[in-house]
């Protein structure tokens, strides 16, 4: 999951080279903490959080076809 969210991510900024994804483990669940280049945060938001929506929402809908429960954070640097 994480190859993928880093492979949508990479393609969405103009910074591809500052992109982390961190997988964290919590309580069972995966949160994969997304660090990117202050400038490129609206990319990845889009309007109205429309584009990270849908992001959580695929990572959610792959993550749970393999029996995983995973979640995504957009983090400060």
């Amino acid at each position: 999951m994480q190859a993928f969210l880093e492979y949508v991510v990479k393609g969405l900024v103009q910074y591809p080279d500052e992109v982390t994804v961190t997988p964290v483990e919590s309580s069972g669940q995966t949160i994969f903490e997304l660090r990117l280049n202050s400038s490129d945060a609206g990319r990845v938001i889009g309007r109205q959080g429309q584009t990270i929506n849908a992001i959580r929402s695929l990572l959610q809908a792959g993550s749970a076809k393999k029996g995983l429960r995973c979640s995504l954070e957009l983090v400060d640097r």
